[in-house]
């Protein structure tokens, strides 16, 4: 034991440990799982209370409640494509997506009025135990009979009865497909299939009669427009007759165009033809006057030909005649008379040919002259048709439209017809119901499940809830991470005298003690701290336990050791002694020198003892003069360690003082009782104080209900046989 108390000897305080021995240690930090057990372990009781309660609850409710029976039946229902003429705007689902228009198949099925529908075709409003099961109606009401009901009651019973029918009715679709699962629960099973039977029956019909009405609808619309239109168009044709007669407006059938063309613009049209073609015949005549067309006229001339070439005969005989006569010789005068009669001849030819020209030319250009004045003429009598033809077009227009919407609208009155009178069904019946021979509900074995998960989820709540609550440190794991301080032990909760228990080595608390000796041994850098304290928030926490625990395990290590009770205002070392209490710690601190006569030896413990003496009148006066140091001084001269007994720190000023003059504290907790809040507050008042926290010591802890189960009872004894098992 020595050995384990020396082995801190030479060890930095910044290297103390801040747990508990090592078979503790690699539990000081549990897992979220394991504080999950803690809690189970700790609330069992309420947790198998509240599941209990709901479970026996749940099977009260399988018992006790209404037998209901669901009847189902299946539809498929496709796009309304049946249709040998698309009509195009007869019916709102022909353009939208599918998705929308399956969405208003689901909502028409879960419809009031087809809801009304099927109670109305059932009688429910005369079924009077359906309206008594349903609540509809009282008993005194069932006695009336049928026929003495009035339109109105049977209107609010139908109504009613609808409402009941839609609070149990469900559509579930088939994904990816066009089938849809229709459903009702009720408490009359045969009943429950009649309802189920005629409401795929009154949908289909349903959706029959909404398809013809939105024809009809449709063909009397059409009819009433057409008949607009056709008064429409004769009165557009009769203003276009009117004005063109006021104004004179003649238009002939265009050939290519089928359409019409006024009598001055064909006019206009011929004329401009006309026109062109005298220009083209002017500039050929003045082309052939001007350059050289007389001689070429001349030159194709036949009588000017016949001229030439007899003058080149007489020359030709002139010529011989000369090589053999002289000119004076008769024959060859007249043959120059002759010669000179053909010039003659020729000269006037030519020169008729070209009069002819010239008069050519000239009736050219009168011709094309003409045309140009006509052109004038009839260009002002276009512009002033064109100018009279305005509101003629703006008429024409109108009844061309009109006769094309007219004729727009007798087709598709026509093509509604056709298929107004096709009368396809879009919906059928897949699998029709059947009678329900086993209720849908209660399900004993889904109730069950569900309170059992319920009495879970309310359990742990209430668990949660009482944990938060309770802000008791339960488990060694929790005490280093609440208040930021090490861990240097846990002892068990004890079952007997303290100090008779602490005498048998082999008991449960004497290890959990050695534990923390143990631990306070790497405090500080010289091992075990001379000085020590021992405190609490609160009083019966067990710190004068701890403290005698203490100094009673290192007396048994053959050092000089000094139990000093500093809790003058409760002290209790004397009654764990049996030892007087008329002279002791109060006695020094008020004059008295003789140490000698302030301490006593308790039979069989192995440490000297101070008891705290008479209860002075003010306990903090005394603490804070210099005596209290000079006794600490004197002490550890006598002493090897000496170990205080202080009062709790809630409340009072003792405590600070002295810690403030000691090596250390030792704060004690109890487990399951001391608030973490107090605990904060204790230990932030001694630090103030400038006191150093060895640690604390988790006292009373319950191995049984705490985190870490009987592993506690079983690491305190072992290796002592069954003395390690007694309860502590």
């Amino acid at each position: 034991m020595n050995r384990m108390i020396e082995q801190g000897v030479g060890a930095a305080d910044a290297t103390a440990p801040r747990t508990m021995t090592p078979h503790l240690q690699e539990r000081s930090a549990p897992s979220a799982l394991a504080e999950i057990l803690s809690v189970i372990r700790r609330r069992r009781t309420l947790i198998a209370v509240i599941i209990s309660a709901l479970l026996v609850v749940g099977l009260l409710f399988s018992l006790l409640a209404t037998r209901k029976y669901t009847a189902s039946a299946v539809l498929e229902i496709q796009r309304e494509t049946g249709s040998f003429v698309k009509v195009e705007g007869a019916t709102s689902s022909d353009n939208i997506a599918d998705q929308e228009f399956y969405q208003t198949q689901y909502g028409l099925l879960s419809s009031k009025s087809l809801a009304e529908r099927v109670a109305n075709d059932l009688a429910l409003y005369s079924n009077t135990d359906f309206l008594k099961a349903a609540g509809i109606i009282e008993d005194d009401d069932a006695a009336t009979p049928t026929t003495a009901i009035s339109a109105q009651d049977r209107r609010n019973r139908t109504s009613a009865a609808a409402a009941y029918l839609l609070a149990r009715f469900k559509v579930e679709p088939e994904r990816f497909s066009r089938l849809v699962t229709i459903e009702f629960t009720g408490t009359d099973p045969a009943l429950t299939k009649r309802v189920i039977d005629t409401w795929s029956t009154d949908f289909i019909r349903m959706t029959l009669a909404r398809r013809y009405d939105a024809t009809s609808y449709a063909r009397n619309f059409l009819e009433q427009r057409l008949v607009q239109l056709r008064s429409r168009i004769n009165d557009s044709e009769r203003q276009l007759v009117d004005y063109a007669s006021r104004q004179g407006i003649v238009n002939l059938p265009a050939s290519t165009t089928g359409g019409e063309r006024s009598i001055v613009a064909e006019d206009l049209a011929n004329t401009n033809g006309e026109l062109g073609r005298a220009v083209a015949d002017r500039v050929r005549a003045q082309s052939r006057l001007n350059n050289g067309g007389a001689v070429d006229e001349a030159l194709g001339n036949s009588t000017i030909n016949s001229l030439r070439q007899r003058r080149a005969e007489q020359a030709s005989d002139y010529a011989k005649m000369m090589a053999q006569f002289e000119p004076g010789y008769p024959p060859a005068r007249a043959l120059r008379q002759q010669m000179a009669q053909v010039d003659r001849s020729i000269a006037q030819e030519v020169s008729r040919v070209q009069r002819t020209l010239q008069e050519s030319f000239a009736s050219a250009e009168r011709r094309e002259t003409e045309f140009q004045q006509r052109m004038k003429t009839l260009k002002s009598g276009v512009l002033d048709f064109r100018r009279r033809s305005i509101q003629y077009n703006i008429l024409q227009r109108e009844v061309d439209t009109n006769r094309q919407l007219y004729d727009a609208l007798l087709q598709r009155y026509k093509e509604i017809g056709v298929a107004g009178g096709v009368g396809v069904n879009n919906i059928s019946v897949v699998d029709t119901a059947e009678l329900p021979t086993r209720p849908s509900s209660p399900k004993l074995l889904l109730n069950m499940a569900i309170a059992l998960v319920l009495g879970i989820g309310l359990s742990a709540l209430a668990a949660f809830l009482l944990e938060q609550i309770d802000q008791g440190i339960t488990d060694p794991g929790q005490v280093e991470g609440a208040l930021g301080v090490p861990l240097l032990g846990t002892t068990p909760k004890l079952a007997g005298d303290p100090v008779t228990l602490l005498g048998d080595r082999k008991t449960a608390i004497s290890e959990a003690y050695l534990s923390v000796q143990t631990n306070l041994g790497f405090s500080t850098h010289r091992g075990f701290p001379a000085s020590l304290a021992v405190t609490s928030s609160r009083a019966a926490e067990g710190k004068s336990t701890t403290a005698f625990a203490i100094a009673q395990s290192l007396g048994r290590t053959k050092r000089r050791v000094l139990l000093v009770d500093a809790d003058m205002r409760s002290p209790s070392v004397h009654h764990l002694l049996s030892l007087a209490n008329d002279r002791g710690f109060s006695n020094y601190l008020t004059g008295e020198e003789d140490l000698d006569n302030l301490i006593v030896r308790a039979p069989n413990e192995p440490m000297a003892i101070m008891t705290a003496g008479p209860q002075p009148p003010s306990a903090p006066e005394l603490l804070s003069g210099d005596r209290f140091r000079t006794l600490i001084g004197e002490l550890l001269a006598r002493y090897d360690h000496v170990v205080f007994d202080i009062p709790p720190v809630m409340g009072l000023a003792d405590a600070p003082l002295i810690a403030s003059a000691v090596e250390g504290v030792v704060f004690v907790i109890e487990a399951s009782g001391t608030h973490v809040s107090m605990a904060k507050v204790a230990l932030g008042r001694l630090q103030n104080a400038n006191a150093r926290i060895f640690g604390t010591v988790l006292t009373k802890f319950d191995t049984k209900r705490g985190l870490f189960g009987s592993g506690y009872e079983y690491g305190y004894g072992y290796g002592y046989g069954d003395t390690a098992k007694k309860p502590a």
